[in-house]
């Protein structure tokens, strides 16, 4: 019989996409997370909390292969220590873990930096906590989702007067891309750091706020702000893109108008329905 796959964060964004894709290969498939859930034919689920590590030890117990999805915007570091401390107990053979493109060039070294840009530095954390492990791993570093992007503009168009960063970017991918390859890893020896996964076009902040606002049909007010602090400058630099790894498929665009139900048209349009402030 297989070995069962841990999936910590399984009933996260990113997770509702991982999982499916490992059942389907026949797999027996744990997922952790803090909240109990009742077990399926197919997925059997482990109370535990990675913050405290409490429940870790019994969530990784037959396991040889876990893939780590589990994040937040602070604490990473901490949580993969909890989780490769009891890996090595367990005897797991395999950790897969999910970072952030950028995760070691955008300088995190003050607390304006740390309020603004500290996802990078607890992912790189966590990164090296798996490195470090002793444990076979691969971490697959990926540009931000099409999810996340989504969450970001549509929270920031609630307000009457949109605050953007001036001079940022994203890259946006698909989750169901970047799950895909994760599942591919996970099934596959450890490979240590693989190359990245990014979208295939890269977009200005405001672009991506303009396009939602154009297909969600609203009018606000863009004000262009400029972020201080040594992160800020890194992100305005790139540092959070991969221009050399556009290999994601599914564009922004299509993402989209499959989320409000348009037909896809160029984000960076300014559709009529949005005036930006003079910066």
């Amino acid at each position: 019989m297989a070995s069962t796959i841990l999936v910590t964060g399984g009933t996260g964004t990113l997770g509702a996409h991982v999982v499916p894709r490992l059942t389907a290969t026949g797999r027996p498939v744990r997922v952790l997370s803090r909240h109990r859930h009742d077990d399926t034919d197919r997925v059997t689920y482990a109370a535990a909390d990675l913050s405290s590590g409490e429940g870790v030890d019994s969530a990784v117990s037959g396991v040889e292969t876990v893939v780590h999805l589990a994040g937040s915007a602070r604490g990473d570091g901490e949580k993969a220590r909890h989780l490769v401390r009891a890996a090595r107990r367990a005897g797991v053979r395999h950790i897969v873990y999910i970072s952030v493109v950028g995760a070691e060039r955008v300088p995190v070294v003050s607390a304006v930096d740390r309020a603004m840009f500290g996802y990078f530095a607890t992912k790189r954390a966590a990164e090296r906590a798996v490195a470090e492990s002793g444990i076979g791993w691969t971490t697959l570093r990926a540009t931000q989702f099409h999810d996340l992007v989504f969450t970001t503009v549509q929270g920031m168009a609630k307000l009457p007067v949109v605050p953007v960063p001036s001079g940022v970017r994203f890259q946006p991918v698909e989750t169901a891309e970047v799950a895909d390859r994760l599942v591919e890893l996970a099934l596959s020896p450890p490979a240590g750091l693989v190359p990245e996964l990014a979208g295939p076009t890269v977009y200005e902040l405001a672009a991506l706020v303009r396009s939602y606002l154009t297909a969600s049909r609203r009018r606000r007010l863009l004000l262009p702000v400029r972020l201080p602090g040594r992160a800020a400058a890194a992100v305005r630099a790139g540092a959070n893109l991969s221009l050399e790894r556009p290999v994601g498929r599914r564009s922004w665009e299509e993402f989209l108008a499959e989320r409000l139900g348009e037909s896809p048209w160029f984000a960076g349009s300014e559709g009529g329905d949005v005036v930006d402030q003079p910066g």
